[in-house]
């Protein structure tokens, strides 16, 4: 089976209730349960302290109206490992949306250390309370190492996708890493997570499109720049990223956010060839994306169709990094200056007030 026809059955099986299980093989299932329990022994339990909160306003002093920023998903969206909240992707990411917009922007975050696809629905319900006019979803790698089924995955991010999208946010997804490049998962079955994740990484694209939402391939962030230098961009536990390779992920997500929000230079309005950008049918796009690392993909239109005989017409883009902005601290006072944050939830837990995001999980990623 061709990596596009096995991205397709995964994300065919989450949309019609398949169970997905032969496009990766029950055999190849079981090792890799096996393999998973052994890597989470040795990442070892999760950290009592939760990671900063970013939530709050950034850009003070800039004009309105702010945008509002909700950021769902794992501990990769959180920040996990590091001590200072402008280290996390969080306020990198509010940071440089503020910086190139030259928009206040007001970030919430509902990611929880632990999460998988499945406490996507919870997240959801926080993040549509804020009327969000772009959400980050960081989602997928707790689904490969405690071997959730892709078909199931996929579903999830689909449905939450679509409710986002239904509520008129626009939605960019980070699909899940390479995880192939975690130091705990010894080889040789360390291929085995990397054909998993990649797979998943593809249907999730596929599925995303479909609901009308963009998706940024992450391999390139766990993939080979984590490779080439692991003691800087991955954290202490060999699993996390450290606060540069935070850094590094923020840095593919904000032209992405960018573009969503109709925030894109007049150069980059064109299709690049020599950069590789293409209209491409969706599961060509998918599986491209994920072999090069960085890649957005956002559903398009030819002759005022967007669908063709293999499906959803995809751009595929090469967005230009931007450069680095450095994250700030969240500055509450700003609320005093526009439009008040909602008092009726809790940053992360949702409703009135809840449990952290550190207290609400009990196991890593």
């Amino acid at each position: 089976m061709s990596k596009a026809a096995a991205a397709r059955k995964l994300a065919a099986a989450a949309l019609y209730g398949g169970g997905g299980l032969s496009a990766l093989g029950a055999g190849l299932y079981g090792v890799l349960t096996a393999e998973a329990k052994l890597a989470r022994r040795i990442i070892g339990p999760t950290l009592e302290e939760p990671p900063p909160d970013a939530t709050g306003w950034y850009g003070r002093g800039r004009p309105g109206p702010a945008i509002r920023l909700a950021l769902l998903g794992d501990s990769s969206a959180a920040g996990y490992g590091v001590e200072r909240v402008e280290e996390t992707p969080g306020a990198m990411v509010a940071s440089g949306l503020a910086e190139y917009a030259d928009r206040r922007v007001y970030l919430r975050e509902f990611c929880v250390v632990g999460a998988k696809s499945s406490d996507l629905a919870a997240q959801v319900d926080r993040a549509l309370l804020i009327e969000p006019e772009v959400a980050v979803i960081l989602i997928g790698g707790n689904d490969v190492t405690h071997t959730v089924l892709p078909s199931q995955s996929v579903r999830h991010l689909s449905e939450g996708v679509r409710r986002l999208v239904a509520a008129g946010c626009e939605v960019v997804v980070g699909t899940c890493p390479d995880l192939g490049t975690i130091q705990p998962i010894a080889p040789p079955l360390r291929q085995i997570a990397r054909t998993w994740s990649r797979r998943i990484a593809a249907a999730q694209t596929i599925a995303v499109l479909e609901e009308g939402g963009r998706t940024v391939s992450l391999g390139s962030i766990l993939g080979p720049e984590f490779a080439a230098a692991p003691a800087l961009l991955f954290g202490p536990d060999q699993f996390h990223p450290s606060a540069a390779g935070y850094r590094a992920l923020a840095n593919v997500l904000i032209p992405s956010a960018l573009a969503a929000l109709g925030e894109v230079p007049d150069h980059e309005a064109v299709l690049e060839a020599y950069r590789g950008e293409a209209v491409l049918p969706i599961t060509r796009a998918a599986v491209q994306a994920v072999n090069e690392p960085g890649t957005e993909l956002d559903g398009t239109e030819i002759a005022g169709r967007r669908t063709g005989v293999r499906g959803l017409w995809v751009e595929l883009r090469h967005r230009r990094r931007r450069a680095q902005i450095p994250g700030e601290a969240p500055d509450d006072a700003d609320a005093q200056n526009g439009v008040e944050e909602p008092t009726n939830i809790d940053s992360r837990s949702g409703f009135e007030a809840g449990p952290s995001s550190g207290e609400a999980a009990q196991a890593s990623g």
